[in-house]
């Protein structure tokens, strides 16, 4: 193996403690919110000699990240294939490719993810007492219910109003969320969405259309190498919300964590997740990088075998 250097992004959201740790190096007061390892142009991985990475593997088609949220992410959806390129030919997107997700956590994470099932979701509402989100939900399913909320239809006030007497931690991220982002329709959505806590090694697979928040914690996180995201609040940055009504899945998502496995798949990108132990051995199958617990981050020729020093996750073809 080949050791590479990734590139650190210090979002607002970021935690400043997690990944100087990781990295061994002393927190400087800022943010660093990600770690990225790949050759995606806005943070291209080198080698030891300065060299690109690329130089090295070519145009990767993945990209592995190492993510510490402090805070909340924005609420938001990813574009399937077909909706990318359309998307990328009239200039929305800014790449024609899908960017699925896969996100395993290393410490406790918190997340909303996908729609919850409606029969939960009412019996939530009936507990907080939200009812004519309830109404709209029960009669008219997911989708009108999210239209709604977006459009203004559905008052914003009243629901985070019924929260604040609620024990229930999705009325407490309501709570949360609304005094950070006062009058955004994503903070009432979020009673929509499957709330979930990671233990760590559980995953998540966030497919196209999947309407997601990450909240806290950190994880390992693999995804397609593409910069299409669909924002629809939670964020002072641009929204789109007739995208994001058009593109999102509202379809209900009966299982958001993935049964816990030391090998995650994420097909859409081609590549798998794995984690390998203290002394486990794996041969790369294709271009592969690998991150290990000590803070090492790995290039691996195929053909080329691993030994795991401490726990690593490496990025291998399915």
């Amino acid at each position: 193996m080949q050791p590479v250097e990734g590139v650190t992004q210090h979002y607002a959201w970021g935690d400043p403690v997690f990944l100087p740790k990781l990295l061994g190096v002393e927190p400087d007061g800022r943010p660093w919110a990600e770690l990225w390892l790949g050759t995606h142009p806005r943070g291209p991985s080198r080698l030891a000699d300065g060299s690109a990475l690329s130089d090295l593997a070519g145009d990767l088609p993945y990209l592995l990240k190492v993510l510490a949220a402090a805070e909340p992410l924005s609420l938001q959806t990813h574009p399937n294939t077909t909706q990318a390129s359309d998307g990328f030919a009239k200039g929305v997107f800014s790449d024609p490719s899908p960017k699925p997700e896969l996100l395993c956590a290393l410490t406790p994470f918190e997340a909303f993810c996908g729609i919850r099932p409606v029969s939960a979701t009412l019996s939530l509402l009936g507990e907080i007492k939200i009812d004519d989100l309830a109404r709209v939900l029960a009669a008219h399913g997911p989708a009108a219910a999210l239209a709604d909320l977006y459009r203004g239809v559905i008052a914003i006030e009243p629901i985070v109003d019924a929260c604040q007497s609620s024990d229930r931690p999705e009325a407490g991220w309501v709570r949360r969320l609304a005094n950070i982002y006062p009058g955004q329709p994503s903070v009432a959505v979020t009673l929509l969405l499957n709330y979930v806590v990671l233990a760590p090694g559980q995953a998540l697979r966030l497919d196209a259309g999947n309407l997601h928040s990450y909240l806290h914690g950190a994880g390992i996180e693999l995804m397609g190498p593409s910069d299409n995201v669909v924002r629809g609040g939670l964020t002072r940055k641009p929204v789109d919300v007739d995208e994001l009504l058009r593109i999102v899945d509202a379809r209900p998502l009966e299982q958001p964590v993935l049964t816990i496995s030391r090998r995650y798949e994420l097909p859409t990108a081609g590549v798998a997740l794995v984690r390998l132990d203290a002394g486990d051995e794996h041969v790369a199958a294709g271009h592969e990088l690998a991150i290990d617990m000590n803070g090492g981050t790995w290039y691996a020729a195929p053909g080329e075998p691993i030994v795991a020093a401490a726990v690593t996750y490496v990025v291998t073809p399915i």
